[in-house]
């Protein structure tokens, strides 16, 4: 898998249970992926179609360094279909745990 963005939990990111809000990080596979299947594909042209369920498997809390990785499933003629893995890095020991995993499929426009 490839490393496609690295992101800080800040502040603004985190809800009322003190945990990243589900629809952040959402937002940042999201981009993260639309990014690299653009770069894939060589075209901005590309519109996202369906993401697979989430399961939160670990919170993130603030200052938590977020990485997320991404490699190609399925490359169509018209669609690109990407798995992607957020995981909390650890920067003292470089250990990293899942935060949560999914398929994400984009298409041409």
């Amino acid at each position: 898998m490839e490393l496609i963005t690295t992101y800080i939990c800040k502040k603004g990111d985190i809800g009322v249970h003190d945990n990243m809000f589900g629809g952040v990080l959402l937002g940042l596979i999201d981009d993260a992926a639309a990014s690299y299947a653009s770069q894939i594909c060589d075209t901005q042209k590309i519109v996202t179609l369906k993401i697979d369920e989430l399961i939160f498997k670990s919170p993130v809390k603030v200052g938590s360094l977020l990485k997320i990785y991404g490699k190609v499933e399925r490359f169509g003629t018209t669609s690109i279909r990407l798995y992607i893995e957020v995981r909390k890095h650890n920067v003292r020991t470089g250990d990293q745990e899942i935060v949560t995993h999914t398929n994400i499929k984009f298409v041409r426009i």
